[in-house]
């Protein structure tokens, strides 16, 4: 006679296994051997024994005394006797959520939903700041249109004197619940009272203010902190700031947009901040020190070494952007030296640069020119 399969082996998991895993593994077995979905003449008796298996393994009870003693400590519990009971039914399947989670990975709906009010839209609002406000950070003062809560009927939407009545088509459930027969069994579908809009209660008599909505449009002021070195395209989000919901709904967020003037002579990568340098021939050669505009403060002289090249570049360390979440920490600086080549010279000047090609054994063209001429 052959040995019996355990029942770890027939989900294929560990003793150690946990309940995450076990449940895991009977979706996946449930999805391969259902008698409705494979046709193979052994599903029906595959199916019943993974059945078995999974409603003892997912019993913490049952799987301890299952571990102390085999089948024969479960042999009287939940259909793990010989598969006598229907494995559609609520004893051999644990109820018809458990065969409903393993083909749909969710509950069937049949627990009840309680009835909630509609929550509020999110807004959204564009905010100019400026290069240096957003490398420091700053406090900006908004208006912007919302419906807030209606005051004279305190956002219920009723007329004063009368209250909210129970919906009359969800009976205050806030939702409609309809039965349809399918190859697994009965479906619950599930839906939002349209009457009420998933509320329970209904108003009779509006509040004229408001038109029983229980919000109205009004102007609101509000003062928001943007975060030292965000960035273009970053928002800062206000929780609970946005529109107000429905006679009495929870509010929205605010999500504030923020958008950056360019500095007319830095440029910003991240946290990085870049600066060319103009430099003369003259200063790229000889050596010369600048002064580089800051965001914060006056400008800092820095130096421009002798024979510096064109592209170089001068690292400031910390003298660029902040770090959004570690304010501490900043960012550096970066000056590239850009040699600027004159377009126009001086008769004066055009005989010193002659003068100095000369030298140095080179061939320029105003100098062959006035070789040819005899000049």
């Amino acid at each position: 006679m052959a040995q019996e399969r355990s029942f770890y082996e027939l989900l294929g998991v560990e003793r150690t296994a946990t309940d995450a895993d076990i449940k895991r593994a009977f979706r996946k077995l449930a999805q391969q051997w259902h008698p409705d979905v494979n046709s193979e003449p052994e599903a029906h008796q595959r199916f019943t024994e993974i059945n078995e298996a999974y409603q003892v393994l997912s019993d913490p009870q049952k799987r301890q005394q299952y571990d102390m003693f085999g089948r024969a400590g479960v042999s009287g519990a939940g259909g793990a006797g010989g598969g006598a009971q229907d494995p559609f039914g609520q004893a051999g399947f644990g109820g018809f959520s458990d065969i409903f989670d393993a083909f749909f990975g969710g509950a069937m709906g049949g627990q009840q939903r309680r009835a909630r009010a509609q929550a509020g839209s999110d807004l959204r609002y564009d905010l100019r700041i400026t290069f240096a406000e957003a490398v420091l950070g700053t406090e900006k003062e908004i208006e912007f249109p919302v419906l807030g809560r209606c005051d004279p009927c305190q956002g219920t939407g009723a007329k004063q004197g009368s209250t909210p009545v129970q919906c009359a088509q969800c009976q205050g459930r806030g939702e409609i619940r309809q039965v349809r027969q399918t190859m697994l069994g009965q479906m619950v579908n599930v839906t939002a009272c349209p009457r009420c809009r998933g509320e329970g209660r209904t108003v009779d008599s509006p509040c004229e203010a408001c038109r029983g909505e229980g919000r109205t449009e009004r102007n609101r002021s509000l003062r928001v902190s943007i975060p030292a070195g965000i960035d273009e395209g970053h928002q800062v989000r206000l929780t609970n700031e946005g529109e107000v919901g429905p006679r009495n709904g929870p509010p929205g967020s605010l999500y504030v947009a923020v958008h950056i003037a360019e500095h007319p002579h830095l440029t910003r990568e991240g946290t990085e901040l870049y600066y060319e340098a103009e430099i003369s021939i003259a200063q790229a050669t000889l050596g010369t020190k600048i002064a580089v505009p800051m965001v914060e403060g006056e400008p800092i002289e820095v130096e421009i070494k002798p024979g510096t090249q064109p592209g170089t570049e001068i690292k400031l360390r910390g003298k660029g952007v902040p770090h959004l979440r570690r304010q501490s920490a900043r960012g550096d600086m970066h000056v590239i030296a850009t040699v600027v080549v004159p377009s126009k010279l001086s008769k004066k000047q055009r005989e010193l640069l002659e003068q100095f090609a000369h030298e140095s054994g080179e061939t320029v063209s105003g100098a062959g020119l006035r070789e040819k001429l005899g000049l």
